[in-house]
Protein backbone atom coordinates (compact mmCIF):
# COMPACT_ATOMS: atom_id res chain seq x y z
CA UNK A 1 0.00 0.00 0.00
CA UNK A 2 2.69 2.55 1.06
CA UNK A 3 4.63 1.41 -1.88
CA UNK A 4 1.71 2.82 -4.16
CA UNK A 5 1.09 5.76 -2.73
CA UNK A 6 5.15 6.76 -2.56
CA UNK A 7 5.04 5.79 -6.23
CA UNK A 8 1.75 8.16 -6.37
CA UNK A 9 3.34 10.98 -5.44
CA UNK A 10 6.66 10.82 -7.65
CA UNK A 11 4.59 10.39 -10.55
CA UNK A 12 2.76 13.21 -9.30
CA UNK A 13 5.32 15.17 -8.71
CA UNK A 14 7.01 14.84 -12.02
CA UNK A 15 3.96 15.58 -14.12
CA UNK A 16 3.60 18.63 -11.52
CA UNK A 17 7.18 19.86 -12.32
CA UNK A 18 6.17 19.44 -16.21
CA UNK A 19 2.70 21.40 -15.87
CA UNK A 20 4.31 24.23 -13.68
CA UNK A 21 7.74 24.68 -15.94
CA UNK A 22 4.45 25.01 -18.98
CA UNK A 23 2.95 27.12 -16.72
CA UNK A 24 5.85 29.63 -16.51
CA UNK A 25 6.25 29.51 -20.74
CA UNK A 26 2.99 31.08 -20.60
CA UNK A 27 4.06 34.63 -19.23
CA UNK A 28 4.46 37.35 -22.12
CA UNK A 29 7.76 37.98 -21.88
CA UNK A 30 8.89 34.19 -22.25
CA UNK A 31 6.48 34.01 -24.63
CA UNK A 32 8.17 36.54 -26.75
CA UNK A 33 11.71 35.17 -26.15
CA UNK A 34 10.59 31.87 -27.10
CA UNK A 35 8.88 33.38 -31.02
CA UNK A 36 13.20 33.72 -31.83
CA UNK A 37 14.78 31.44 -29.45
CA UNK A 38 12.60 28.43 -28.75
CA UNK A 39 15.18 26.52 -26.53
CA UNK A 40 16.24 29.61 -24.41
CA UNK A 41 12.51 30.58 -23.62
CA UNK A 42 12.00 26.85 -22.20
CA UNK A 43 15.19 26.73 -20.47
CA UNK A 44 14.53 30.10 -18.90
CA UNK A 45 11.21 28.89 -17.90
CA UNK A 46 12.63 25.66 -16.25
CA UNK A 47 15.43 27.75 -14.38
CA UNK A 48 12.24 30.55 -13.07
CA UNK A 49 10.08 27.30 -12.21
CA UNK A 50 13.35 25.79 -10.41
CA UNK A 51 14.19 29.11 -8.45
CA UNK A 52 10.74 29.41 -7.13
CA UNK A 53 10.24 26.05 -5.34
CA UNK A 54 13.46 25.72 -4.43
CA UNK A 55 12.83 28.73 -2.30
CA UNK A 56 11.73 26.01 0.06
CA UNK A 57 15.44 25.04 0.89
CA UNK A 58 15.62 28.33 3.02
CA UNK A 59 13.66 26.42 5.04
CA UNK A 60 14.24 22.63 4.38
CA UNK A 61 14.39 19.70 1.46
CA UNK A 62 10.97 18.76 2.34
CA UNK A 63 9.50 22.65 1.74
CA UNK A 64 10.35 22.35 -1.34
CA UNK A 65 8.07 19.40 -2.16
CA UNK A 66 5.29 21.01 -0.45
CA UNK A 67 5.65 24.58 -2.34
CA UNK A 68 5.85 22.35 -5.73
CA UNK A 69 2.79 20.21 -5.03
CA UNK A 70 0.99 23.14 -4.15
CA UNK A 71 1.86 25.16 -6.80
CA UNK A 72 0.86 22.43 -9.35
CA UNK A 73 -2.67 21.75 -7.92
CA UNK A 74 -3.59 25.48 -7.56
CA UNK A 75 -2.13 26.77 -11.19
CA UNK A 76 -3.84 24.01 -12.23
CA UNK A 77 -7.49 25.28 -10.76
CA UNK A 78 -6.68 28.30 -11.85
CA UNK A 79 -6.10 27.42 -15.49
CA UNK A 80 -9.15 25.39 -15.18
CA UNK A 81 -11.09 28.63 -13.84
CA UNK A 82 -9.33 30.75 -16.68
CA UNK A 83 -10.87 28.54 -19.19
CA UNK A 84 -14.22 28.25 -18.43
CA UNK A 85 -14.09 32.31 -17.83
CA UNK A 86 -12.49 32.18 -21.53
CA UNK A 87 -15.11 29.69 -22.81
CA UNK A 88 -17.97 32.04 -21.23
CA UNK A 89 -16.67 35.47 -22.76
CA UNK A 90 -15.87 33.80 -26.16
CA UNK A 91 -12.37 35.73 -26.10
CA UNK A 92 -9.42 34.31 -24.31
CA UNK A 93 -6.87 36.93 -22.27
CA UNK A 94 -3.39 38.03 -23.95
CA UNK A 95 -2.05 37.90 -20.27
CA UNK A 96 -1.41 34.87 -18.31
CA UNK A 97 -3.94 35.71 -15.56
CA UNK A 98 -4.15 32.39 -13.93
CA UNK A 99 -0.56 31.83 -13.76
CA UNK A 100 -0.10 35.22 -11.69
CA UNK A 101 -3.21 34.11 -9.67
CA UNK A 102 -1.37 31.16 -9.07
CA UNK A 103 1.51 32.57 -7.86
CA UNK A 104 -0.08 35.06 -5.66
CA UNK A 105 -2.67 32.66 -3.90
CA UNK A 106 -0.22 29.78 -3.56
CA UNK A 107 2.05 32.31 -1.52
CA UNK A 108 -0.83 33.27 0.77
CA UNK A 109 -1.96 30.04 1.15
CA UNK A 110 1.58 28.25 2.75
CA UNK A 111 1.97 32.03 4.59
CA UNK A 112 -0.89 31.30 6.32
CA UNK A 113 -0.35 27.77 6.99
CA UNK A 114 3.58 28.81 8.07
CA UNK A 115 1.27 30.71 10.61
CA UNK A 116 -1.12 28.05 11.85
CA UNK A 117 2.13 25.95 12.57
CA UNK A 118 3.97 28.60 14.60
CA UNK A 119 0.76 30.03 16.25
CA UNK A 120 0.11 27.74 19.36
CA UNK A 121 -3.47 27.97 20.64
CA UNK A 122 -5.09 26.63 23.66
CA UNK A 123 -8.02 23.87 22.94
CA UNK A 124 -10.04 22.98 26.19
CA UNK A 125 -12.54 20.23 26.20
CA UNK A 126 -14.55 19.35 29.35
CA UNK A 127 -15.50 15.93 30.12
CA UNK A 128 -17.24 14.17 32.96
CA UNK A 129 -17.72 10.42 35.21
CA UNK A 130 -19.11 8.67 37.20
CA UNK A 131 -15.91 7.47 39.15
CA UNK A 132 -14.88 9.14 41.91
CA UNK A 133 -11.87 11.70 40.87
CA UNK A 134 -12.23 14.08 43.88
CA UNK A 135 -12.52 17.48 43.24
CA UNK A 136 -11.74 17.06 39.72
CA UNK A 137 -9.24 16.61 37.33
CA UNK A 138 -7.40 19.39 35.15
CA UNK A 139 -4.74 17.64 32.53
CA UNK A 140 -2.68 19.74 30.10
CA UNK A 141 -1.65 17.17 26.87
CA UNK A 142 1.02 17.86 24.50
CA UNK A 143 2.29 15.96 21.73
CA UNK A 144 4.75 16.18 18.75
CA UNK A 145 7.37 18.84 19.38
CA UNK A 146 9.55 17.46 17.06
CA UNK A 147 11.94 19.54 18.69
CA UNK A 148 13.86 21.80 16.01
CA UNK A 149 11.13 21.91 13.37
CA UNK A 150 9.54 25.57 14.68
CA UNK A 151 10.42 24.88 18.38
CA UNK A 152 13.97 24.69 19.98
CA UNK A 153 14.55 24.17 23.26
CA UNK A 154 14.04 28.08 24.27
CA UNK A 155 10.87 28.28 22.47
CA UNK A 156 9.44 25.30 23.77
CA UNK A 157 10.81 26.39 27.42
CA UNK A 158 8.62 29.51 26.54
CA UNK A 159 5.20 27.08 25.62
CA UNK A 160 6.06 25.72 29.00
CA UNK A 161 5.69 28.97 30.71
CA UNK A 162 2.20 29.10 29.08
CA UNK A 163 1.36 25.38 30.32
CA UNK A 164 2.12 26.45 34.06
CA UNK A 165 -0.16 29.32 33.84
CA UNK A 166 -2.91 26.82 32.57
CA UNK A 167 -2.07 25.40 36.52
CA UNK A 168 -2.44 21.92 35.37
CA UNK A 169 -2.85 19.09 38.07
CA UNK A 170 -1.01 16.74 35.37
CA UNK A 171 1.01 17.37 32.53
CA UNK A 172 1.23 14.57 29.55
CA UNK A 173 3.43 14.40 27.04
CA UNK A 174 2.26 11.90 24.13
CA UNK A 175 5.27 10.91 22.03
CA UNK A 176 7.83 12.30 19.69
CA UNK A 177 9.18 15.17 21.50
CA UNK A 178 12.60 14.81 19.36
CA UNK A 179 13.16 13.70 16.44
CA UNK A 180 16.06 12.51 14.38
CA UNK A 181 17.24 16.07 13.76
CA UNK A 182 16.57 17.63 16.98
CA UNK A 183 20.02 18.86 18.99
CA UNK A 184 21.14 17.85 22.38
CA UNK A 185 21.35 21.50 23.71
CA UNK A 186 17.61 21.76 22.67
CA UNK A 187 16.13 18.20 24.28
CA UNK A 188 18.26 19.25 27.43
CA UNK A 189 16.53 22.97 27.78
CA UNK A 190 13.41 21.23 26.93
CA UNK A 191 13.47 18.19 29.18
CA UNK A 192 14.50 21.13 32.06
CA UNK A 193 11.77 23.20 31.04
CA UNK A 194 9.44 20.36 31.77
CA UNK A 195 11.05 19.37 35.38
CA UNK A 196 10.39 23.45 36.59
CA UNK A 197 6.78 22.38 36.18
CA UNK A 198 4.26 22.77 39.47
CA UNK A 199 1.80 20.13 39.56
CA UNK A 200 -0.12 17.90 41.88
CA UNK A 201 0.77 15.02 39.94
CA UNK A 202 3.65 15.43 38.24
CA UNK A 203 4.35 15.54 34.32
CA UNK A 204 4.65 11.94 32.78
CA UNK A 205 5.98 11.05 29.24
CA UNK A 206 5.12 8.21 26.97
CA UNK A 207 7.16 7.48 23.75
CA UNK A 208 6.78 7.99 20.09
CA UNK A 209 7.76 6.46 16.94
CA UNK A 210 10.46 9.21 16.53
CA UNK A 211 11.73 9.71 19.78
CA UNK A 212 14.32 7.04 19.47
CA UNK A 213 14.81 7.94 15.83
CA UNK A 214 14.48 6.15 12.33
CA UNK A 215 18.64 6.61 12.06
CA UNK A 216 21.52 5.14 14.21
CA UNK A 217 21.78 7.36 17.09
CA UNK A 218 25.64 8.42 15.55
CA UNK A 219 23.45 10.77 12.94
CA UNK A 220 22.67 13.21 15.83
CA UNK A 221 24.65 14.13 19.05
CA UNK A 222 22.89 12.29 21.95
CA UNK A 223 21.53 8.73 22.50
CA UNK A 224 18.06 7.14 23.24
CA UNK A 225 20.29 6.84 26.65
CA UNK A 226 21.10 10.49 26.74
CA UNK A 227 17.15 11.34 26.30
CA UNK A 228 15.73 8.88 29.15
CA UNK A 229 18.26 10.37 31.24
CA UNK A 230 17.66 13.70 30.95
CA UNK A 231 13.66 13.20 31.28
CA UNK A 232 13.69 11.16 34.63
CA UNK A 233 16.83 13.62 35.77
CA UNK A 234 14.57 16.32 35.75
CA UNK A 235 11.49 14.26 37.35
CA UNK A 236 9.73 13.57 34.49
CA UNK A 237 7.68 9.76 34.63
CA UNK A 238 8.44 8.20 31.54
CA UNK A 239 5.78 5.00 31.17
CA UNK A 240 6.77 2.47 29.20
CA UNK A 241 4.11 0.00 29.29
CA UNK A 242 3.78 1.03 33.20
CA UNK A 243 0.76 2.84 35.21
CA UNK A 244 1.05 5.39 37.98
CA UNK A 245 -0.83 6.58 40.75
CA UNK A 246 -2.77 10.02 40.62
CA UNK A 247 -3.78 10.34 44.10
CA UNK A 248 -6.21 7.95 45.56
CA UNK A 249 -8.65 7.95 42.39
CA UNK A 250 -6.54 8.06 39.16
CA UNK A 251 -4.25 5.90 36.96
CA UNK A 252 -1.81 6.82 34.22
CA UNK A 253 -1.00 4.32 32.14
CA UNK A 254 1.79 4.88 29.59
CA UNK A 255 1.65 2.85 26.24
CA UNK A 256 5.23 1.58 24.33
CA UNK A 257 4.49 2.77 20.42
CA UNK A 258 2.65 0.55 18.28
CA UNK A 259 6.20 0.25 16.31
CA UNK A 260 7.54 -1.12 19.49
CA UNK A 261 7.64 -4.78 19.42
CA UNK A 262 8.23 -4.92 23.37
CA UNK A 263 4.03 -3.49 23.45
CA UNK A 264 1.45 -5.41 25.42
CA UNK A 265 -2.02 -5.67 24.71
CA UNK A 266 -3.90 -3.01 26.78
CA UNK A 267 -5.73 -5.66 28.44
CA UNK A 268 -2.57 -6.94 29.70
CA UNK A 269 -1.60 -3.72 30.81
CA UNK A 270 -4.64 -2.73 32.79
CA UNK A 271 -5.68 -6.34 34.15
CA UNK A 272 -4.54 -5.78 37.48
CA UNK A 273 -6.20 -1.91 38.01
CA UNK A 274 -7.98 -1.24 40.17
CA UNK A 275 -12.02 -0.64 38.02
CA UNK A 276 -13.10 1.82 40.38
CA UNK A 277 -10.46 4.37 39.85
CA UNK A 278 -10.25 6.37 36.48
CA UNK A 279 -7.73 5.48 34.08
CA UNK A 280 -5.96 7.57 31.78
CA UNK A 281 -4.43 6.00 28.98
CA UNK A 282 -1.45 7.59 26.62
CA UNK A 283 -1.37 5.74 23.56
CA UNK A 284 0.75 8.11 21.11
CA UNK A 285 -0.81 7.15 17.89
CA UNK A 286 -4.91 6.54 17.94
CA UNK A 287 -5.08 2.94 15.99
CA UNK A 288 -6.16 0.65 19.13
CA UNK A 289 -9.10 2.10 20.18
CA UNK A 290 -11.82 -0.98 20.33
CA UNK A 291 -9.28 -2.85 22.31
CA UNK A 292 -8.62 0.04 24.49
CA UNK A 293 -12.74 1.04 25.17
CA UNK A 294 -12.76 -3.02 25.35
CA UNK A 295 -10.01 -2.43 28.71
CA UNK A 296 -12.20 -0.20 29.96
CA UNK A 297 -9.94 3.22 29.78
CA UNK A 298 -11.28 6.17 30.87
CA UNK A 299 -9.47 8.59 28.76
CA UNK A 300 -7.38 7.91 26.26
CA UNK A 301 -5.03 11.09 24.68
CA UNK A 302 -2.67 10.58 21.42
CA UNK A 303 -1.13 12.98 19.11
CA UNK A 304 0.89 11.40 15.87
CA UNK A 305 -1.54 12.60 13.02
CA UNK A 306 -0.67 16.64 13.61
CA UNK A 307 -4.46 16.65 12.76
CA UNK A 308 -3.83 16.25 9.55
CA UNK A 309 -1.41 18.81 8.99
CA UNK A 310 -1.77 19.35 4.94
CA UNK A 311 -4.48 18.70 3.13
CA UNK A 312 -5.43 15.67 2.36
CA UNK A 313 -2.25 13.40 4.17
CA UNK A 314 -4.92 13.13 7.11
CA UNK A 315 -7.94 12.55 5.21
CA UNK A 316 -5.84 9.54 3.29
CA UNK A 317 -4.03 8.43 6.32
CA UNK A 318 -7.98 7.63 7.61
CA UNK A 319 -8.98 6.25 4.47
CA UNK A 320 -5.96 3.79 4.41
CA UNK A 321 -6.65 2.34 8.26
CA UNK A 322 -3.74 4.41 9.57
CA UNK A 323 -5.55 5.37 12.08
CA UNK A 324 -9.27 5.45 14.37
CA UNK A 325 -9.08 9.08 14.74
CA UNK A 326 -7.46 12.03 12.89
CA UNK A 327 -7.98 14.91 15.61
CA UNK A 328 -10.39 15.95 18.50
CA UNK A 329 -12.64 14.10 20.91
CA UNK A 330 -14.64 10.81 20.16
CA UNK A 331 -16.97 8.93 22.65
CA UNK A 332 -16.93 5.07 22.20
CA UNK A 333 -18.29 3.16 24.68
CA UNK A 334 -17.76 4.70 28.16
CA UNK A 335 -14.21 5.80 26.85
CA UNK A 336 -13.20 9.34 26.03
CA UNK A 337 -10.71 9.31 22.95
CA UNK A 338 -8.83 12.68 22.55
CA UNK A 339 -6.20 13.01 19.29
CA UNK A 340 -3.92 16.28 19.71
CA UNK A 341 -2.87 18.40 16.74
CA UNK A 342 0.28 19.12 18.20
CA UNK A 343 2.81 21.73 19.82
CA UNK A 344 4.37 21.41 16.36
CA UNK A 345 5.04 19.60 13.74
CA UNK A 346 7.04 16.87 11.72
CA UNK A 347 9.80 18.21 9.69
CA UNK A 348 7.30 20.30 7.28
CA UNK A 349 6.60 23.89 9.32
CA UNK A 350 3.15 24.15 7.56
CA UNK A 351 0.08 22.90 8.40
CA UNK A 352 -3.04 23.63 5.98
CA UNK A 353 -5.65 21.36 7.50
CA UNK A 354 -5.20 22.27 11.58
CA UNK A 355 -3.24 24.54 13.69
CA UNK A 356 -0.66 23.87 16.81
CA UNK A 357 -2.32 23.92 19.78
CA UNK A 358 -1.86 22.80 23.63
CA UNK A 359 -4.77 21.30 24.78
CA UNK A 360 -6.48 21.34 28.49
CA UNK A 361 -8.69 18.63 29.65
CA UNK A 362 -10.89 19.34 32.48
CA UNK A 363 -12.60 16.74 34.49
CA UNK A 364 -15.41 16.57 36.87
CA UNK A 365 -17.52 14.44 39.07
CA UNK A 366 -20.84 13.93 37.39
Amino acid sequence: MWLAIFGAILLFAIVGAVYIVCGFHRFSPIKKLGEKHGFLAWLLSAVIAAAVCASGMLINGWSVAVIMIHLFIIWLVCDIIAAIVHKLRGKKSECNIAGAAALVITAAYLAFGWYLAHRIVITEYSLSTDKNIGDGLRVVLIADSHLGTTLDGEGFAEQVGRIQALEPDAVIVAGDFVDDGSKKADMERACEALGSLETKYGVYFAIGNHDYGYYPDNMRDYTADDLNRALRENGIRFLADETASLGEHIYITGRYDRSNEKRKPIAELVSGLDKSRYDIVIDHQPNDYDAEADAGADLVVSGHTHGGPLIPAGQIGLLIGANDSLYGHRHIKDTDFIVTSGISTWAIPFKTGTRSEIVVIDVANR
